[in-house]
């Protein structure tokens, strides 16, 4: 099916018996190829809509065809003939690649990490370096930013034999979003400058210019006010230099909420805050993001915490818990930047709240969950 044509859809089953049927034929090393390839075109498309600002579509398209793609994504199902293999790892490598908005941005981090993983392991060539940008990235995204600094020192040298300039971008955000992720705000600051300065005008490929404008706010707001509410206002020009040709970057619109909710929060105003952090959780909430949602859930606390609604808070910590432990093995650690906002909270409950009926609101709150809560808070 091409995208504007008709598209048919098989059962299981039914699949099942074509392709018994194609092996007894012998076209099965025919048509797996062709599968393959229409997989990555696919994949590829996917991963332009999210450049382009159709974000939810790319998400849903890449979602519907994940059967198929999963499929492709594994290079053992390639048929036994010469070559075969090869082809089959550098096209798995590819589509993992195209779908790196679904790993990172779209909460499946394990799953992503998992499929690169096995991919890369086939692969018979050099490791290309978007693929170790992105291998980095889910393994920060999994909370293991020490298994991402020698990935990244890959990433650099295979992007330098592979002259992949958009690669130098990527990986000076990625060093940023370390460096975010353990504390180190004014690393961090000096990293995403650079990247918006290595990016091009209307990226291809991975996180948008806007995108990288609001993580310099998250990286400012606690050390510079002033600094990070000029970044905002540069990520909101380039949006409407970017509306020309591509619509909104959702990931991006939730961050910016959070570092809108983190000034608030520091002028002293903390209903507006609360509100922005609200927002940061259902745009988190909505592209499926579990590491945004915990991290807005976590300042929502602050802020109900402050404005004395101590229940409401121990709900969103005893829901983020939740969702960390479902979604997160045991050696998740989250990150330090979110490390204040789920002290102050956690320590204004304590003093406030005797433990039973904090044990209890926040037991509660891990019941319902961060959807129910977001639709309330």
């Amino acid at each position: 099916g091409e995208p504007a044509g008709p598209r048919y859809w098989m059962p299981h089953p039914m699949r099942a018996v074509g392709a018994r049927r194609l092996t007894a034929r012998g076209d099965r090393g025919t048509v797996v190829p062709r599968h393959r390839a229409w997989c990555v075109k696919v994949a590829r498309r996917a991963a332009d809509w999210w450049q382009l600002g159709r974000q939810i579509d790319a998400r849903d398209l890449a979602l519907r065809e994940l059967p198929g793609l999963a499929a492709a994504m594994d290079p053992t199902t390639a048929p036994l003939s010469p070559g075969a293999e090869t082809e089959a790892a550098g096209a798995a490598v590819d589509i993992v690649v195209s779908l790196w908005f679904l790993w990172v941005a779209c909460g499946r981090v394990t799953e992503g990490r998992t499929r690169l993983r096995h991919a890369l392991a086939l692969h018979p060539g050099p490791e290309p370096a978007r693929a170790l940008w992105l291998a980095a990235f889910l393994e920060l995204e999994s909370g293991r930013p020490e298994e991402a600094d020698p990935l990244l020192s890959r990433a650099w040298a295979a992007a330098v034999r592979d002259g992949d300039e958009g690669c130098f971008g990527l990986l000076a955000h990625l060093r940023g979003a370390i460096a975010l992720y353990r504390g180190r705000m004014r690393e961090a600051a000096a990293e995403f400058r650079e990247a918006l300065a290595l990016m091009g005008a209307e990226p291809e490929f991975g996180p948008s210019r806007q995108g990288c404008r609001v993580a310099l706010a998250l990286a400012l707001c606690r050390t510079d006010p002033e600094g990070a509410q000029e970044a905002l206002d540069e990520a909101d020009r380039e949006y409407d230099a970017r509306r020309a040709w591509a619509g909104r970057d959702l990931a991006a619109d939730a961050w910016a909420h959070h570092a809108r909710a983190e000034l608030l929060a520091w002028d002293g105003v903390p209903e507006r805050a609360a509100e922005y952090a609200r927002r940061a959780l259902r745009e988190h909430l909505r592209i499926g993001s579990a590491v945004g949602a915990a991290c807005a859930a976590e300042l929502l606390a602050q802020m109900r915490a402050l404005d004395g609604r101590h229940t409401s808070a121990a709900h969103l910590l005893g829901a983020v818990d939740l969702l960390r432990t479902s979604v997160f093995d045991t050696s998740y650690r989250p990150a330090a930047y979110c490390a204040g906002p789920r002290g102050r909270g956690g320590a204004a409950l304590r003093d406030l709240l005797d433990d039973p009926e904090l044990r209890r609101a926040y037991e509660e709150g891990a019941r319902r969950g961060l959807f129910a809560l977001s639709a309330e808070a």
